[in-house]
């Protein structure tokens, strides 16, 4: 038998890469979609995005969405949402928010459990809020897999609220200067006016951070507890911070048995 040299070896390394990404190719075909939708078990990804104001949750979110094919509830949306089709829950919601007081747990929970059994697409907040979600979701064999904090200095904020611009109906967030959009004030998907929100300047956004941080660290501290937290640092580009959600999701693709073809006959480097 001839003696197997290095060239031979690094064919068949060439070969199995090769047969490795057309599994992966058919892989994708069979799950009715393309690699840049993960139509599969990421189709069901459940996660809590938490952030201060302008940390770049509403940039984040909709490629979220978009690329896992998951439902958005945005907590502040549909507090809006509620009060503007004066809902029971919105009309409850807005005496309380006239009063100058903070929305009760009781409300936010109902609100959120309403969107998931009646939002089409889907079919916090304190503690108490987490606590909950956690066990409806887990009544609902939905349990949480992600809590993942974008993380980012105050002092960079001001820069960032100042300059948000808003798309009302989605939710989708621009900023004149870091993620400006296509076309001055218009919504690149839709072409729908802009808008600032009012409460985007510097003084207000000193009162929310304190309230943010008040609030937030202990439903930092509670994830944490659980295993599921995860930190992302959103002072980065909002690409980069799109690449370190995929790492986490990333956490969540099962491998196959004993790794690679590669690993399993011993020609990984």
């Amino acid at each position: 038998m001839a003696p197997i040299t290095d060239d031979t070896v690094e064919t068949l390394r060439d070969t199995i890469r090769k047969l490795e990404a057309r599994v992966h190719q058919l892989e994708a075909r069979m799950g009715g979609g393309d690699d840049s939708r993960a139509k599969g078990s990421l189709a069901s990804v459940r996660m809590i995005l938490m952030g201060p104001p302008g940390a770049g949750k509403g940039t984040q979110a909709p490629n979220i969405q978009e690329k896992f094919c998951a439902c958005h509830l945005a907590t502040g949306d549909m507090l809006r949402s509620q009060v503007a089709k004066k809902t029971a829950l919105g009309r409850e919601a807005k005496k309380i928010m006239d009063q100058g007081g903070l929305v009760s747990d009781e409300i936010m929970v109902n609100m959120i459990r309403g969107e998931l059994e009646n939002n089409r697409e889907c079919q916090q907040g304190t503690v108490a809020q987490a606590e909950r979600l956690d066990g409806m979701l887990e009544a609902m064999n939905k349990k949480l897999q992600h809590a993942v904090e974008l993380q980012i200095d105050d002092g960079l904020l001001v820069s960032r609220i100042t300059g948000r611009l808003i798309h009302p109906a989605s939710g989708r967030s621009y900023h004149r200067i870091f993620n400006p959009p296509k076309e001055p004030m218009k919504d690149d998907a839709t072409g729908e006016p802009l808008i600032q929100r009012s409460d985007d300047n510097a003084d207000t956004l000193k009162k929310r951070l304190t309230t943010y941080h008040e609030q937030t660290s202990p439903v930092v501290a509670y994830y944490k507890k659980t295993g599921i937290w995860k930190p992302i640092d959103a002072s980065q580009e909002p690409g980069q911070v799109w690449k370190s959600l995929l790492g986490v999701f990333n956490e969540d693709k099962p491998s196959s048995p004993g790794g690679s073809l590669l690993t399993r006959i011993g020609l990984k480097n």
